[in-house]
């Protein structure tokens, strides 16, 4: 097999086709429905979802929850702005995080957020510039930040957020995330209802999706890409789910990248899964073999992504560029707040 390149992947893509304001209705995004084996593609609403799953059929989702985790304040010596992104929790009070502008953040400096409620003292500076902070503050740390933090939307989007909800899924329960698992925002509790009473079983697993996810590729040659490792948890109920539906020969269809990465990270050599949590920086690229995944519901991505990179192994390069290609014509709306594609 040729030696794939990140351009290999780029599409052309009108700036204003990148969505910057989720729907009032969540299910009402357009639904691209993709045939991975012809490369037929065919146009509906993403509330006829349950209609392409079958009884039997084990539908994936990604419980993780999208903390605030954009904090805006400013250096308490000299009162310029700064902006600090939360991506992960090393101990109780101590995050490693991502500082705008970094160069005045040097260890010892302290930020101040909330006229004070809130205070970070910058410990030291980790891999890739990165920022270790202690926080001091009183009450919950759960309630301050979220008194005090934005939701960290992609920098694409440059329109403000009027309900954080919007960046959630309906069924988010484990915080943790730095960003949504954007296919599954598509779902209302209705349609998921109408999904179970079809005879579809439902499991959850979580993923804590870190900025990596959205990083972009810089090397030309993609084995020369390394992801970001992302922590991840299945429970025995999620297992026997997917487990019951492989056996019984029905399809496994994955909510997300964040859900296919999770159990494709997790499968074990015979195609079973088991209870098991841990890190995982699976990268998946054409050339990949699926042990677990049949379908995937996901949102269009960016030109030359990793998960543009993930569909293109399910289904082939060719037909998802086409398919994009085609998405561009119809006037699709892309990326976080965008449309929705089913890959079967």
């Amino acid at each position: 097999m040729e030696e794939l390149k990140t351009s290999d992947f780029y599409y052309e893509l009108p700036p204003e086709l990148i969505a910057q304001d989720p729907l009032e209705d969540r299910s009402a995004s357009r639904l691209m429905v993709l045939d991975r084996r012809t490369g037929e593609v065919s146009h509906h609403v993403f509330r006829e979802i349950p209609s392409f799953l079958e009884p039997g059929d084990c539908l994936v989702l990604n419980n993780t929850k999208v903390i605030p985790a954009r904090l805006l304040g400013v250096r308490e010596e000299t009162g310029g702005a700064v902006e600090v992104l939360l991506l992960k929790r090393r101990e109780k009070d101590v995050w490693e995080t991502l500082v705008k502008p970094g160069k005045k953040a040097r260890p010892g400096t302290r930020l101040l957020f909330g006229d004070g409620r809130l205070a970070g003292e910058v410990l030291e500076v980790v891999e890739e510039g990165n920022r270790l902070i202690r926080f001091s503050y009183e009450g919950i740390w759960e309630e301050v930040l979220d008194s005090l933090g934005e939701m960290p939307l992609p920098p694409y989007i440059t329109h403000k957020l009027r309900d954080k909800n919007r960046y959630q899924t309906v069924y988010a329960r484990y915080e943790g995330s730095a960003a949504a698992p954007t296919a599954g925002l598509h779902f209302t509790r209705q349609l998921l209802e109408e999904v179970a009473e079809k005879g579809v079983d439902i499991a959850y697993v979580t993923l804590h999706v870190g900025l990596g996810t959205f990083r972009p590729v810089k090397a030309e040659n993609l084995r020369d890409h390394h992801m970001h490792a992302e922590y991840y948890r299945i429970s025995g109920e999620a297992a026997r789910k997917i487990n019951r539906a492989k056996e019984n020969g029905h399809r496994v269809i994955c909510v997300g990248t964040t859900s296919c990465r999770t159990l494709e990270s997790a499968c074990g050599a015979d195609g079973r899964l088991e209870e098991c949590c841990g890190n995982t920086d699976i990268f998946i690229y054409p050339g990949y073999n699926f042990r677990l995944l049949d379908g995937l519901i996901t949102n269009f991505h960016l030109p030359e992504s990793t998960l543009v990179m993930l569909v293109s192994a399910l289904a082939g390069r060719e037909r998802v560029l086409a398919a994009y290609e085609e998405a561009v014509r119809e006037r699709y709306r892309f990326f976080s707040f965008g449309d929705v594609m089913l890959i079967q």
